[in-house]
């Protein structure tokens, strides 16, 4: 409120930007309660690179800072809640709480309607540019929450790269780091360890954000729910040249799935993960069927546009 501060605060907006970051990522900003303080930062911002992202921590439904005129996105705990108490399903930690942050077993039904709650509160684009987290400094590590379950920590990473919004990986997991509540989620990266290192979970990440790199309808299409039956989940994302198809079952046991023929065009259904042979989705007279194996994952698309750059191979 003191105007010679809020110009100091402006000033340091601006200089670091001009410096040449990328954005700002604002802790606890609902302690500023003044929507005319961030519409004066979000102007000095944008005026000085209109490409600079601005990313609030605010764990709840936050439709207030997210109308266009303050924040790109917020930290997306709506995600992180909804996607470890699905793949979690079968084996969550209980042991640690937040009043914010919603992880409890959950069927898929309920997953999909989460899900579907999650991205009706914002503008499309709004949805595209959401921080999707996993977990971060303030929460244990995902793979602790999962009690150390890897196959449920790569379903997770899956839905990070297929959901709508911008995946953030949280340094360290991808090498399988797992510690507890703060301040064990904040250890350093183990650079001289690398004996320690999950490689082949690292090489999974890899996969995976190559996955969304090279195909654009994951970074940019529209969202629709196309089953949630027992705990396979299958939804699909939409551009205007190209269709992806995503499948995951949750289940510690195989599931088989029945999709209406129009779930995917077919006139060059292609599947693209996992990669080399996997679970195959085979056409009957009017729908399509797939089996998938326990705790995996299966995207298919269908568009004469090519990936766009190559996935590593293993």
């Amino acid at each position: 409120a003191n105007p010679g501060v809020r110009d100091y605060l402006m000033q340091v907006a601006r200089h670091w930007i001009e410096f040449g970051i990328d954005g700002w990522r604002l802790d606890v900003p609902s302690e500023i309660d003044d929507d005319d303080f961030w519409r004066q930062f979000r102007r000095v911002v944008k005026d000085t690179n209109p490409q600079a992202y601005i990313c609030g921590e605010i764990w709840g439904p936050a439709q207030r800072w997210l109308q266009g005129d303050r924040f790109d996105a917020v930290m997306n705990y709506l995600f992180t809640g909804a996607v470890l108490s699905f793949v979690g399903r079968n084996n969550l930690n209980s042991h640690w709480q937040h009043p914010e942050l919603n992880v409890t077993p959950q069927e898929v039904s309920a997953f999909a309607k989460r899900i579907e709650h999650m991205l009706s509160l914002y503008d499309p684009q709004i949805n595209l540019a959401q921080l999707n987290l996993l977990d971060s400094h303030d929460t244990p590590r995902a793979l602790w929450l999962l009690n150390q379950d890897i196959a449920a920590l790569k379903l997770a990473v899956l839905l990070q790269m297929t959901l709508p919004g911008a995946p953030s990986i949280y340094y360290g997991d991808e090498i399988g780091l797992h510690g507890g509540p703060d301040p064990d989620c904040r250890e350093a990266f183990p650079w001289q360890q690398p004996q320690v290192w999950r490689h082949e979970l690292l090489d999974y990440f890899r996969r995976a954000i190559a996955l969304r790199q090279g195909l654009p309808v994951l970074r940019r299409g529209d969202y629709q729910t196309l089953a949630a039956q027992g705990a396979v989940m299958a939804f699909r994302r939409t551009s205007t040249d190209q269709q992806a198809l995503i499948i995951i079952n949750s289940a510690l046991e195989t599931q088989a799935l029945s999709l209406p023929l129009h779930a995917i065009d077919d006139a060059s259904v292609q599947q693209v993960w996992p990669q080399g042979p996997g679970p195959a989705l085979s056409r009957q007279a009017n729908n399509w069927q797939i089996e998938l194996p326990p705790q995996t994952g299966a995207v298919f698309i269908s568009a004469p546009v090519p990936i766009q750059s190559p996935l590593p191979r293993r």
